[in-house]
């Protein structure tokens, strides 16, 4: 775990370093398409504030002076599975990215929803004495925080202090100048498979480009779609992608649960593809032009011809109604969204007061999925698309790049984390305590 420690340091000090020259390039790695985005910043200076714990630190203004997207080959389950394969679809959409704007980048801050995400809920305490609690209080709490033991091979991803207590006093975003005679510190960690982002790293360096941060893409996903008010109140970020469905959960203005499930848009395609005895291909545009989940009278007269390439004229010139079509299409999506239900409930969503469920990412575009995922899901659902950012092209606005854009905010403006702060190494955690997956309940 502090070997990774480090490495999250040395990409934070990479990033500044980015950030300072003015360039930095920003990469969903998803399973059906990897997109990139080049970010110049308008300000150089250090970009790390001094005057709030957690908050989205440094206001460093940029504009997106290149974009571009490719389709993803070996990325499985929002992983990578075939290094060099992805290698290729990297170095492809960087450098269409990188033509537009016209400037190399050096740097990437990379994303992806894979590598079997896991959430804890930790918390830490200190005696204070009385004292004004300093930038080393805030350090040696963090450092007292009781770790879990998160098993062999696994990688911290995200440790983000989300809320401090003082005394009796608790919500505090940032204890430092006020006094008091206990502090403590309740964290949300999110681990992943280590073995993840030691490929996504790899696959970087062979593309020439230093690895200068890591996220989640359910976390970005929410920062570009939740709204202030959905953060504060407490709200869940579904992101449906191809390979995978991502979900986080926010609560005072922090993100306090992140999960996935392999299952995506992708898995709809195949299913058309099987059912309909056609090409991977034409069973994608076939559901892109007409799919959807909920069928009228309409729909039974509205024929859909197949085209098939076979050489078999009958059966290449087959027509099926859209009824037909959604008949294939629904079963799977009430799958994966009773799947996300069952997420949700782990976490204590269901027991939170404001239950907002924001859906966005390439696979929420589908006709009619709004009102299905309103009765599986809960009513309170809209439709999440990301915010605009300067320079952002309209082809890169859907709701199919909320997390590369999320991803921009996140460079310009990252959380603190816990590898932020100095901590002394006798107290760094090592210890083994328990895992609180609903912990939000039962401490706010």
């Amino acid at each position: 775990m502090s070997d990774f420690h480090q490495m999250q340091r040395a990409m934070r000090a990479m990033r500044q370093a980015a950030l300072q020259r003015g360039v930095i390039a920003v990469m969903d790695i998803g399973s059906s398409k990897i997109s990139c985005l080049i970010l110049q910043f308008d300000r150089t200076d250090s970009v790390y504030a001094d005057d709030q714990v957690g908050s989205l630190a440094g206001q460093a203004g940029f504009r997106v002076i290149g974009a571009a997207t490719t389709r993803a080959r070996g990325v499985q389950f929002g992983q990578i599975g075939t290094l060099h394969e992805t290698e290729k679809s990297l170095r492809t959409a960087l450098q269409a990215a990188q033509k537009m704007a016209k400037l190399r980048a050096d740097h990437v801050i990379a994303c992806f929803s894979g590598a079997a995400p896991r959430s804890y809920g930790l918390a830490g305490q200190v005696d204070q004495g009385g004292r004004a609690v300093t930038e080393a209080d805030v350090g040696r709490v963090l450092a007292a925080v009781d770790m879990p033991q998160i098993g062999g091979g696994r990688a911290v991803l995200h440790a983000q202090p989300v809320n401090f207590t003082l005394d009796h006093r608790t919500g505090l975003a940032d204890p430092r100048g006020q006094s008091g005679q206990d502090l403590s510190v309740d964290m949300h960690m999110l681990t992943v498979d280590g073995a993840a982002i030691s490929a996504l790293e790899t696959a970087v360096q062979r593309c020439d480009l230093e690895l200068a941060g890591v996220a989640s893409s359910a976390y970005t996903s929410a920062l570009a779609c939740l709204v202030d008010n959905d953060k504060e109140l407490g709200a869940a970020c579904i992101d449906l992608g191809g390979g995978t469905s991502s979900l986080s959960i926010f609560l005072k203005n922090n993100m306090i649960y992140a999960d996935m499930v392999r299952m995506g848009g992708d898995l709809i395609t195949n299913d058309i593809a099987i059912g309909l005895q056609i090409g991977a291909q034409h069973a994608e545009r076939i559901k892109t032009l007409h799919g959807g989940v909920i069928a009228t009278g309409r729909d039974d007269r509205d024929l859909i011809e197949l085209n098939g390439q076979t050489g078999d004229w009958e059966h290449d010139r087959r027509t099926i109604s859209r009824t037909e079509l959604i008949g294939v299409i629904r079963p799977r999506v009430e799958e994966i969204l009773e799947e996300l239900r069952a997420r949700l409930e782990i976490a204590g969503f269901y027991d939170m007061s404001s239950q907002q469920i924001v859906l966005t990412g390439g696979a929420s575009q589908l006709p009619g999925l709004d009102g299905l995922a309103a009765r599986i899901l809960g009513p309170q659902i809209r439709m999440g698309h990301p915010m605009r950012v300067h320079g952002l092209p309209q082809a890169a606005a859907g709701p199919g790049f909320s997390a590369v854009v999320g991803l921009a905010l996140f460079a310009a403006h990252p959380q603190d984390e816990w590898w932020d702060f100095d901590m002394p190494s006798e107290k760094l955690p090592t210890r083994s305590l328990r895992r609180a997956v609903r912990w939000f309940k039962d401490n706010w």
